[in-house]
């Protein structure tokens, strides 16, 4: 069995990452929560614990410029396919955070809230939390004037100054009504 979630739907910029995770039987990990309750501190410390205590780990990725081409729902969903299809070998049962994946031949429930009752996808949710964290901070290396580093890409006050002042880059969701918005002017 395997536990499913996603990082960055929201965000106007930035990838949207998925993680697919198998853990051992009677797995505790202490902290093991959903990611949205852990400081980043804490979810770096959670990740370096799955890692060794994982049966199995996949991840997917998918950037802007595919979710544009998609929308965020079904870039979502290929990411998730993406993380499943990188487990060995494929988990006949997926436990997935309120979606479900067309075309995964595996039994799946889509678990409403399902990162904090579920703690297989609560460490899903963690990997794909601290990676995609990890991609936006090198994000805000090639793309200082954003400040990816503090906001990783989501819509904060900040940001969208930013936007309205440099218009968008190459990691922006230009379907996103801000974005899109930002690149007229």
């Amino acid at each position: 069995m395997a536990g499913v979630d996603e990082a960055g739907r929201g965000p106007l910029a930035g990838p949207v990452v998925a993680a697919a995770v198998v853990l051992p039987r009677r797995c505790r990990l202490d902290g093991l929560r959903d990611s949205k309750l852990l400081s980043e501190r804490q979810r770096e410390h959670v990740y370096a614990q799955l890692l060794t205590v994982a049966v199995d780990i996949g991840v997917g990725v998918v950037d802007a410029g595919v979710i544009d081409a998609l929308n965020i729902l079904e870039a979502t969903r290929l990411a998730m396919a993406q993380a499943v299809r990188y487990l060995n070998p494929c988990p006949d049962y997926l436990l997935l955070d309120a979606v479900v994946l067309p075309g995964i031949a595996a039994e799946q429930r889509a678990v409403i809230k399902g990162d904090r009752l579920c703690r297989s996808i609560a460490a899903a949710s963690i990997v794909a939390q601290v990676l995609r964290d990890r991609l936006m901070s090198r994000a805000h290396v090639r793309y200082p004037q954003y400040g990816f580093l503090a906001h990783k890409g989501y819509g904060t006050a900040e940001h969208l100054r930013q936007l309205q002042r440099y218009g968008p880059c190459d990691l922006h969701r230009r379907s996103f009504a801000p974005v899109r918005e930002a690149a007229i002017r």
